[in-house]
């Protein structure tokens, strides 16, 4: 993460909108009485304050990283500690094991052994998790069933960093799911709507890296300036995030469309023009293998 200076003046445009996310979220709650409504609406909200996380852990809106993470720490979707999404995400920013299977905490590449020992089900399960529709119906399902068994482990194994971080997730989950209860959204209906949300999310992230022989070559972009692309605050532009993580969202398409052609060398021309394209060609159909092609074998 990119350090700023300590003087540096907040940011606005991302301070303005963890504001106005959190609002539409209390308003859809207490004001919207129709589930079928509130769910739809709830479901980009609560994307997008997932997004918003994103963007503090690179040290947005405020130089003080505390203070700016103090704005984010209860996770709406209840589902991920924000502290370790931090921390993962972080390990992910380290470009040179990007989509490997062991240390690249945000990968869907299996080690071709791994693989190649699973039983015909859970073959068939994953196979179906690397269409965009399996990712949208059940990517939700085995990404939290897989990231709480690996810390469940890394708990059991005495490690009191991820403790701690469970802890100020339930600590900052109660408020959250107090003002649920005191509202007119049922908690069944916001559950529904954060798998909801946990879905568009993974719209973003399906083919945010390739196996590619060059790291440069192993990032994304998508250049869709729509509504995902809001929800995803840019993140589509995802090879220049790698490139200036410390860059924020609002001035990533301006940066990406003035050096447009330096990217995508950068990135050995892997992009698509928006997410109907991705739609079009992924929804039915895998893009990658579930094995890393580009694994050693052992």
């Amino acid at each position: 993460m990119m350090t700023r200076p300590t003087n540096f003046p907040p940011e606005w445009p991302t301070l303005a909108l963890i504001f106005a996310c959190y609002g539409a979220w209390a308003a859809t709650l207490f004001w919207v009485p129709w589930s079928v409504v509130s769910v739809t609406i709830l479901i980009p909200v609560i994307a997008l304050q997932a997004s918003l996380q994103h963007e503090v852990i690179h040290g947005h809106p405020f130089a003080n990283r505390p203070l700016s993470e103090a704005l984010v720490m209860a996770s709406l979707n209840l589902a991920v500690p924000f502290q370790r999404f931090r921390d993962t995400h972080l390990a992910h920013h380290t470009d040179d094991t990007l989509t490997d299977p062991y240390d690249d905490p945000e990968t869907n590449y299996l080690d071709p052994v791994r693989w190649g020992d699973l039983p015909p089900v859970c073959r068939a399960v994953l196979q179906a998790n690397n269409t965009l529709l399996g990712r949208i119906l059940i990517g939700p399902l085995l990404g939290q069933a897989s990231f709480m068994v690996s810390e469940a482990r890394l708990i059991r194994a005495g490690n009191r960093v991820v403790l701690r971080a469970w802890g100020w997730h339930i600590v900052t989950s109660v408020p959250v799911v107090a003002l649920i209860i005191a509202s007119s959204t049922s908690l069944g209906h916001y559950l529904v709507a954060s798998y909801g949300a946990l879905s568009v999310l993974k719209i973003r992230t399906f083919l945010e890296h390739q196996a590619h022989i060059s790291a440069s070559g192993r990032t994304v972009v998508v250049e869709d300036r729509g509504f995902l692309a809001f929800l995803f605050l840019n993140n589509n532009f995802h090879v220049v995030h790698h490139m200036h993580p410390g860059v924020p969202w609002y001035r990533l398409p301006g940066l990406y469309a003035a050096n447009r052609g330096a990217y995508l060398s950068s990135n050995d021309g892997y992009h698509y023009a928006n997410y109907r394209q991705i739609f079009r060609d992924y929804l039915l159909r895998a893009k990658d293998p579930v094995a890393h092609p580009l694994y050693p074998q052992k």
